[in-house]
């Protein structure tokens, strides 16, 4: 399961969920306007750029990484993104079962606040993952909102099943149902600036821009 030490018990963990850079099986909308391997390469850069943040805030923060992939096995991620990082085969069902699977592995494991990121966000830099961890020193739970209606980020103290239940995945009311269920559940939450996921081809013009800056 994992090609780093995962024994720094009570630190804190980034988990980035990711995909194998496959032509045609990553970056799908944005296919028909730059085509299978252009989109793939893109998502390539948007994966590695997500990590090498994780990997900036790392240096003066206590964190651990662990990568859940898909689309490959250990070997091939391991080969891309290098051995320094845990590797966890995502289980299969919708992205809410995975959410939940991953977090609760991670406080099985004694981590005190965990967080969950993709990869289809270039303006979620370490300096805002900081952030979120340290929200997470008084608040339950901790969003990054997507401007699509989704979210960039998660945060927990500790694993809420029901803020993984019921919600719409892929619809522009994920972040919304998700705070109603935190309200509903009592839990206190501290909300990020709104970010722009890349989905689109709209959005790759600020894509672009970020990724053409050199990475901390």
């Amino acid at each position: 399961m994992s090609s780093a030490d995962s024994s720094s018990t009570g630190q804190d963990c980034l988990l980035i969920f990711a995909r194998y850079p496959q032509p045609g099986q990553v970056k799908t909308r944005l296919i028909p306007a730059l085509g299978p391997v252009a989109a793939s390469d893109l998502y390539r850069r948007l994966a590695e750029h997500t990590l090498a943040q994780g990997r900036a805030l790392s240096r003066y923060r206590p964190l651990s990484i662990t990568l859940w992939f898909t689309g490959a096995d250990a070997a091939a991620m391991t080969a891309w993104l290098g051995a320094n990082i845990d590797y966890c085969l995502q289980p299969e069902g919708d992205l809410g079962y995975r959410l939940h699977w991953a977090f609760e592995a991670a406080f099985a494991q004694g981590y005190r606040r965990v967080i969950a990121i993709g990869t289809d966000c270039p303006q979620l830099d370490s300096s805002l993952l900081n952030q979120g961890f340290r929200a997470l020193d008084h608040h339950e739970l901790v969003l990054g909102p997507a401007t699509d209606g989704g979210y960039y980020l998660i945060g927990l103290q500790r694993a809420v099943a029901a803020l993984f239940q019921g919600i719409p995945w892929s619809t522009a009311a994920v972040h919304q149902q998700t705070v109603a269920a935190a309200e509903q559940l009592g839990l206190s939450h501290w909300q990020l600036r709104s970010l722009t996921d890349v989905d689109t081809p709209e959005d790759l013009d600020i894509c672009n821009q970020i990724l053409s800056t050199p990475s901390p």
